[in-house]
């Protein structure tokens, strides 16, 4: 199945400079992800490249529509990805190849549609620096009990556009935030693996794997392949 507005694809190879020189000035419409951690080494590039992953693997060739980037709040400024975020990547069957590290920068929250953190701690610098991010702003963990609780049949279909649908999801999200609340403190943190073994690496990447799933389902309108 082919994306509305198929063209240059998302995933392929491309470095993160490249997309983001590529869809500076994006018409409005496209819709950015923004996926947001401390370093920009570990988490937020599992996020990223997990999420083109699999929005490829339901849509096939993804165009200017929707853009997947990442940034740090402590970013480490043209570093590569950890070596063992990358291991994750190849478990799951994503591409790690020419990533740079970002720090976050004030048009980068600009410019998203929806971001994505790690933990609250990251989701309150995003909402500090002020951009109206409030209603667009939420932990992966916190999007993805919003996004379960949502009726797919109350979303544009895919048909209508993949940003329509997307900037539908987010209003949604966001109308529901005071009502589905956390079940613990805990339960929105993805904790950073930034140092610790390879399994513990395995683990987060399971965790942020389990919480990518249903996002993207909701997104695309297309559920994850089985068998």
């Amino acid at each position: 199945m082919t994306a509305p507005d198929a063209g240059r694809g998302i995933g392929d190879g491309e470095s993160a400079a490249e997309i983001t020189t590529t869809f500076v000035g994006l018409p409005r419409d496209s819709f950015r992800i923004l996926h947001v951690s401390t370093g920009n080494v570990c988490r937020s590039p599992i996020t990223e490249r997990l999420t083109r992953h699999y929005v490829k693997q339901r849509l096939g060739i993804l165009g200017s529509a929707l853009v997947v980037e990442s940034a740090g709040t402590w970013g480490h400024e043209g570093a590569p990805m950890e070596s063992h975020a990358e291991q994750v990547l190849a478990d799951f069957g994503a591409d790690a190849s020419g990533f740079v590290g970002r720090e976050l920068l004030d048009e980068h929250v600009i410019h998203a549609d929806l971001v994505l953190t790690a933990t609250r701690d990251h989701r309150a610098q995003v909402i500090s620096m002020g951009h109206s991010a409030g209603l667009r702003t939420f932990t992966l963990k916190e999007f993805t009990r919003l996004v379960k609780a949502i009726d797919p049949a109350t979303l544009p279909p895919l048909e209508e556009g993949v940003v329509q649908r997307a900037r539908a999801l987010v209003r949604a999200a966001a109308a529901l935030r005071g009502w589905l609340l956390a079940p613990t403190a805990e339960a929105d943190e993805v904790y950073d693996p930034y140092g610790a073994p390879l399994t513990f690496f395995r683990s987060i990447g399971d965790e942020i794997h389990q919480a990518l799933d249903p996002v993207v389902t909701a997104l695309t309108g297309v559920p994850a392949r089985t068998g």
